[in-house]
């Protein structure tokens, strides 16, 4: 499932990250690979706020469709 629909507080593991080579770039430099822990921590204004290795960062709804967790 995409990552936009987890629940908030749930706990899930990556298994796949989409998109174009550029975001794939992005998204793996702020340390979201493929089987690495990541919690949703809120949902903010339709933009979500995660805990990826100890560290929160704020995405996108759009960006969060393309993580399969």
């Amino acid at each position: 499932m995409p990552l936009s629909l987890a629940a908030v507080g749930q706990s899930s593991v990556i298994k796949r990250i989409g998109g174009s080579a550029d975001v794939k770039k992005h998204l793996k430099d702020l340390g979201f690979v493929p089987g690495c822990e990541i919690t949703v921590v809120s949902f903010f204004a339709g933009d979500l706020i995660v805990s990826v290795k100890g560290a929160r960062i704020a995405i996108s709804r759009e960006t969060a469709q393309r993580i399969t967790v």
